[in-house]
C-alpha cells in the first residue's frame, strides 16, 4: 500500500541564513513521520543571496528537496501560490523560512488532518521580538478586514497551516492576480480547525514585510475580498450632500428673514479644502479597484518560473 505523501512549502527571500536551520527542522520532523512519505519544496523568490545556492546543494543531497526559483521577485503570495501548484502532497504543509513558526506543530496538524479537517491554521498566542506596533496594527488589519470583507480570515493567523489536497486543488483553479493565499483558502470554506502556539523572533536575519509591503497588502486584502469600501463611498456622499442642501437652506433662511449676517471666509476655506482632500482619498479608493482590473484583463502570469529542480510533479 502507498503512503501518503505530505508536502511542506516555504517562499524563500533572501534567506540564506535560515535555511540550513530550516531545512534540519524540516527533516528531524519529517523524520517521526513513518507513515508518510514526504517533500520539501523551496520557493526562491528573486533572492539575491545565496538562497539558491543553499537550495540547490540541498537537493543536490536529498532527493525529498525541491527547489523552484523565479526570474525576478514576485512577492510572497506568487512564491507561495507556486509552491501549491508544483507540490503533490495528499496534504501540504505552508510555513516561512524564517522559524518563527516552529515546523514541531507539524504532527499535530496531521493528527487534525487525520480526523477529518481539510484545514488546520496555526494562530498566534504571543509574538516574540516584535514591537508594540507591529503587534498593534497587525491586530487592527485583522479586525478591519473582518469587519468590511464577505471572507473571515480568522484572528491572529498568518500562511502556516495544514490544508488538504482537495483545498489546494480547488486554489489551483483561482485566477486572480491580485491574491491574499490565506484569504483564498478561507473563502473556500471547508472543514477547519486551528492550533494555537507562541510565535517566535526571527531565528537570523530581518523581516521582509516593511510597514509599506504590509499597507498594500491590507489593500489587496480589503479590496480583493470586499466592495464595502465603494459602498461607504456612496453612503458618505449621500450624507455630504444632504448636509450640503440643509445647510444652504439654513443659511438662505438666514438671508431672506434675519438681518444676522453671514460671515466666516475661513470656516469656508477650510471646508472647500477638507472636502477636496476627501473626494481626493475617495477617488483613491476608487482607483484601487480599476486598478486590480486593469491587473487582471492583462492576463499576465502570476510569477516567471526560471528555474526547477528536482521537480516531480504530477498532480493538480
Amino acid at each position: 500500500m502507498n503512503k501518503k505523501i505530505i508536502s511542506i512549502v516555504s517562499p524563500v527571500y533572501n534567506e540564506e541564513e535560515n535555511l540550513l536551520k530550516l531545512y534540519e527542522e524540516l527533516i528531524r520532523v519529517a523524520n517521526q513521520l513513518t507513515k508518510y512519505e514526504y517533500e520539501i519544496i523551496l520557493v526562491d523568490d528573486g533572492s539575491k543571496d545565496k538562497s539558491f545556492q543553499i537550495m540547490k546543494e540541498l537537493c543536490s543531497k536529498d532527493k525529498n528537496v525541491r527547489a523552484i526559483t523565479f526570474t525576478r521577485n514576485f512577492g510572497h503570495e506568487a512564491s507561495t501560490t507556486a509552491g501549491l501548484n508544483y507540490c503533490n502532497g495528499d496534504a501540504v504543509i505552508i510555513i516561512d523560512a524564517d522559524l518563527q513558526d516552529p515546523p514541531e506543530l507539524i504532527p499535530e496538524m496531521l493528527k487534525l488532518w487525520e480526523q477529518g479537517y481539510e484545514i488546520v491554521y496555526a494562530k498566534r498566542k504571543s509574538r516574540e521580538g516584535e514591537t508594540f506596533l507591529k503587534k498593534f496594527t497587525s491586530k487592527l488589519f485583522y479586525r478591519v478586514f473582518n469587519g468590511f470583507a464577505d471572507t473571515k480570515i480568522p484572528e491572529d493567523t498568518g500562511d502556516f497551516r495544514l490544508i488538504d489536497r482537495r483545498v489546494v486543488s480547488d486554489f489551483n483553479n483561482f485566477k486572480e492576480k491580485n491574491r491574499i493565499v490565506r484569504g483564498l483558502i478561507s473563502w473556500g470554506g471547508y472543514k477547519q480547525t486551528c492550533i494555537e502556539f507562541n510565535r517566535k523572533k526571527r531565528n537570523a536575519g530581518e523581516t521582509k514585510y516593511n510597514y509599506i509591503k504590509l499597507m498594500r497588502l491590507a489593500i489587496d486584502s480589503i479590496t480583493s475580498f470586499s466592495t464595502a469600501p465603494l459602498t461607504l463611498i456612496a453612503v458618505i456622499g449621500m450624507f455630504i450632500s444632504g448636509f450640503s442642501i440643509a445647510l444652504g437652506s439654513v443659511f438662505i433662511l438666514f438671508k431672506l428673514f434675519t438681518n444676522i449676517p453671514i460671515n466666516g471666509w475661513t470656516s469656508l476655506i477650510v471646508t472647500i479644502l477638507f472636502l477636496n482632500g476627501f473626494q481626493i482619498f475617495l477617488i483613491g479608493v476608487v482607483g484601487q479597484y480599476i486598478a486590480r482590473i486593469s491587473c487582471e484583463v492583462k492576463e499576465r502570469p502570476l510569477y516567471l518560473v526560471k528555474e526547477i529542480l528536482n521537480n516531480k510533479t504530477d498532480r493538480g
